[in-house]
């Protein structure tokens, strides 16, 4: 990535060494780009190892519910993206919207709760990675857990935003690359499963075997699970919180293009739902599957005969809570080729979550702490200073956390569905103070912090009255879910209910002049500005042209027109994933014949090759011009050692002349 980054600085004159390109690339980032982004700082461990985990135990239910209960928040991000590009395009974090519109208060109460997301989901990044990194090498847990956050900041201080998502492309095409082969190894070469019609008779064998508790007739082949239904909703709204009220999703918005905001979410949205949909389908369902072959050494064929001895023993309920399924798969199919595959994804993901939640947190750290409280007139070396410290900062915290919930013993399963509990109250607040003009301070404050007490009282009395007044983290689907829905749902009816009856009246023009570049100035200062700007900002490729054409991709009636398609399109895809596919089946009790499970299995490997299509292919296409340039620079450089660095126009022509 260093090196990359040293490319594209040197051939395109695109280059970090201002904080607005450090943190945010210039607001000019294209949609492809973005979605790519999207789906890498959403696929974390927990996205492959949990959803395999949770497919493991409630069938093809899993696969669904994992996916649609964390697509869902990204799609209906689009509208807060949009709602971002109208009411405060030039702010840095939506901390600082929250800030100019209710004050420091408020300012202070939701950075608890934006912070607390943060150093939440990096510590299951760093579970995860330090796990994977120690499996690989032999490396110590405790100095893997330092050693992943510190070697992403390294790229990250170097390159910024733009080269996190540099970072995000990359690890993004590996990762639908070894999704591919898995799908292939499964359902066409194994000589364990090797077809859809192998992997439904397997299915079917192991429901005899260890029957699914809640599931119609006991079986994996069905989408009538209560348990599954029960997890779909925890993860609904647990993961509302870690992408409303994480910085990171926020940043992207940030760093797209005004006018391909909407369409860069819905892209990234709807790409990432194949990535544990059709991994899970496959190693989740194949971690099942593999319980009816017969090893080796088995004395009988059939698996409920006495004496059958299976290839995959089952596994116990700490290695599921583990996430080890989609693991013990891929070994059993692939042997070390499938361990090192599965494990290099898990590295890719770990460390591209890890790179976007540094610079999420450096800018938090500098525009809401350090400018705000600490040093408003910051000069721009000092904001860029403190921008680097900012990555430096949050990875030492990061591999603090790690350790610390490495030896609390806290499972990052517990932890992936004990999120929404604490951190769910603050996710209607939030949405409204961005979007509803009528949004009331003191609502919205007092609905995040009472829904977090009331939350966390209903987890306490729930998990005490089910475990006979032992309160411990071994616990059941019920506990988290009384927890999640009392968090959010309070939290969400204070703020609304007190906004309709004091309601502000806020036209949103203090949170449009957050940032605002200063156009009227007098000669002499406009002269001084350019002169520094070119002493301490290289040009880039795309300046001129491109910041007159962002200019006019603010224009209000354009992005309230994107608004509206944001409101819709997402609203219906939302009704789709999580009401008009699922719940029909649900109450069908369904339990797929051959033909239907050849349809689901189909479709999973359909979506993952448009979606890689989306992602990996798309985003090449949109930078062209950029590639072309790079590649003709290097060429020159070959021909002629130092002819091909990027020169800016405004040289060009005065050497000309």
């Amino acid at each position: 990535m260093v090196g990359l980054t040293a490319i594209q600085a040197r051939y395109t004159g695109v280059s970090s060494r201002n904080s607005e390109e450090f943190t945010s690339a210039s607001r000019s980032i294209k949609p492809g780009l973005i979605a790519a982004g999207i789906v890498s700082a959403w696929t974390w461990a927990a996205t492959l190892l949990q959803s395999s985990a949770i497919t493991y135990r409630y069938g093809i239910s899993g696969p669904w519910w994992y996916a649609a209960g964390a697509t869902v928040q990204v799609l209906l991000f689009a509208q807060l993206a949009a709602k971002l590009k109208l009411n405060a395009p030039y702010a840095h974090t939506w901390l600082e919207i929250v800030a100019t519109r209710w004050g420091s208060l408020a300012h202070l109460v939701f950075m608890v709760f934006g912070l607390a997301t943060n150093i939440i989901v990096s510590s299951m990044l760093v579970l995860g990675g330090s796990a994977t990194v120690t499996s690989l090498t032999g490396m110590n847990t405790i100095a893997a857990c330092f050693l992943i956050p510190f070697g992403v900041a390294i790229y990250v201080v170097v390159g910024g935003m733009r080269s996190t998502l540099l970072c995000d492309y990359t690890h993004t095409s590996v990762l639908f690359a070894i999704i591919f082969t898995f799908i292939f190894t499964v359902y066409a070469t194994s000589g364990y499963i090797g077809s859809i019609s192998k992997m439904h008779q397997l299915l079917s064998e192991a429901t005899q075997v260890m029957p699914v508790s809640g599931n119609a007739q006991g079986s994996y082949l069905t989408l009538r699970s209560l348990n599954g239904l029960i997890f779909g909703i925890i993860n609904l709204i647990g993961n509302f919180a870690t992408v409303f009220q994480d910085q990171a999703y926020w940043q992207r918005a940030i760093a797209s293009r005004p006018g391909t905001t909407v369409k860069a979410y819905l892209i990234g949205g709807l790409a990432w739902f194949a990535v544990p949909f059709a991994f899970s389908t496959t190693l989740g369902l194949a971690a099942v599957a593999l319980t009816a072959v017969p090893a080796s050494s088995s004395p009988t064929q059939e698996p409920t005969a006495s004496g059958f001895i299976p290839l995959l023993q089952p596994l116990t309920q700490s290695d599921i809570s583990a996430g080890l399924p989609a693991s013990f798969a891929a070994v059993t199919l692939l042997g070390q080729g499938g361990a090192a595959a599965l494990l290099v994804i898990l590295f890719l993901a770990v460390t591209s979550a890890t790179s976007a939640e540094l610079i999420a947190v450096s800018s938090v750290l500098t525009y809401d702490v350090y400018v705000r409280y600490i040093n408003p007139q910051a000069t721009e070396q000092q904001v860029l200073k403190m921008s680097h410290a900012g990555v430096i900062i949050f990875a030492l915290v990061m591999g603090i956390a790690g350790t610390i919930f490495y030896y609390i013993g806290v499972s990052m399963g517990w932890l992936y569905t004990f999120m929404g509990v604490i951190l769910g109250s603050g996710v209607v607040p939030i949405a409204l103070c961005i979007t509803w003009s009528k949004a009331n301070r003191l609502g919205c404050i007092g609905g995040s912090v009472i829904g977090f007490v009331v939350g966390v009282a209903v987890w306490l009395g729930v998990t005490s009255g089910l475990n006979e007044g032992v309160i411990n983290v071994d616990v059941s689907n019920y506990e988290m879910l009384g927890g999640n829905l009392a968090s959010i749902a309070i939290g969400g009816i204070i703020a609304v209910t007190v906004s309709l009856i004091w309601p502000d009246n806020y036209d949103f023009a203090e949170t449009r002049a957050i940032n605002l570049p200063v156009v009227r100035k007098t000669t002499a200062h406009y002269v001084q500005d350019v002169e520094a700007e070119k002493k301490d900002a290289p040009v880039s490729v795309t300046s001129a042209s491109d910041e007159a054409e962002l200019d006019n991709e603010l224009d209000p009636a354009s992005l309230k027109k994107a608004f509206r398609f944001a409101v819709w399109s997402s609203v219906i895809m939302t009704l789709v994933f999580m009401i008009i596919i699922p719940l029909p089946l649900f109450g069908a009790s369904t339990v797929y014949s051959l033909a239907g499970f050849s349809v689901w299995v189909v479709i999973a490997i359909l979506w993952a090759f448009c979606s890689a299509f989306a992602v990996v292919l798309y985003p090449l296409w949109e930078s062209r011009a950029a590639l072309m340039m790079i590649i003709r620079g290097m060429v020159k450089d070959a021909y002629s050692p130092g002819s091909g660095a990027y020169v800016p126009p405004s040289t060009a022509n005065t050497a000309t002349a």
